[in-house]
């Protein structure tokens, strides 16, 4: 399976393909401690943060990363000087299991209208071929919305099972991260990945970036994070940022009902 190189214009790899990959954010002994962080954060949880919404709300750690300025710097890039945080999940696979993420686009349930988005996903662990790297069709972000079909796989991270069926996989370009390395990818760019069968977890940092101008057409109760520039719209009620790297139980009560409320709108 061919790999993705990094260019160094990546506006004009974005662009084309939808997706780069590779490009160094953190110090892989940053990214030991940003590990570290969520590993105690999960003890006082009682389980793995996987897939808990709007961590960077309740986890100072997430958000340090999400507001990195040269991670800032690459979305401003793409989709200009106004950035909103729309949601940070972490998405593990835990050593040796069979969870996978099916062929999918990102934007297809989240209800927003227009194409503003970006997402970073940022590596704590190891992503390669064999614990479960994320793949990308170059080019499918041009496609358009693509139909899904939904199940029931308890085996499939996503929320609904959704796939997109009849992927020519030969086409599928592995995005191979060290920890602290990040690729970004459209919204609309068909990908998937496989199952961990490394003796590590793989971990990473999934951060949903929009324009203020994107709006939510399914609930009026959806939230966002200005993070730079400016929010002339103020469509989204503004979350409020952690300020600690310990979790409360407060706070962690709050992951959950932000979870449910994500829940309802992806589900939907």
């Amino acid at each position: 399976m061919a790999r993705k190189a990094v260019d160094t214009n990546v506006l004009d790899d974005y662009q084309r393909d939808g997706f780069v990959s590779g490009i160094p954010i953190l110090t892989p002994h940053n990214a030991a401690i940003h590990r570290h962080h969520l590993e105690r954060a999960e003890s006082v949880f009682g389980s793995s943060l996987h897939y808990v919404n709007k961590v960077h709300t309740a986890l100072k750690s997430p958000l340090a990363i999400a507001t990195r300025p040269k991670l800032l710097d690459l979305v401003s890039s793409i989709i200009g000087p106004n950035i909103l945080i729309y949601n940070v999940t972490f998405i593990i696979k835990e050593a040796m299991t069979p969870t996978y993420v099916s062929w999918h686009q990102d934007l297809t349930y989240w209800g927003l209208n227009g194409g503003d988005q970006v997402s970073a996903w940022l590596a704590l662990s190891t992503a390669n071929e064999r614990s479960g790297c994320m793949e990308m069709i170059p080019g499918s972000h041009q496609w358009g919305e693509q139909a899904q079909v939904t199940g029931n796989d308890p085996n499939n991270v996503l929320l609904q099972s959704q796939t997109i069926k009849g992927v020519d996989e030969s086409q599928g370009v592995a995005c191979a991260l060290a920890p602290g390395q990040v690729s970004l990818h459209h919204g609309w760019t068909v990908h998937c990945s496989r199952p961990n069968r490394s003796t590590d977890r793989r971990i990473g940092l999934n951060i949903q970036y929009i324009t203020p101008d994107m709006r939510q057409e399914k609930v009026d109760f959806d939230s966002a994070l200005l993070v730079r520039g400016e929010d002339p719209f103020q469509f989204y009620r503004q979350d409020t940022p952690a300020t600690d790297y310990e979790l409360s139980a407060q706070s962690a009560e709050r992951l959950r009902i932000a979870t449910q409320e994500y829940q309802r709108i992806a589900g939907s």
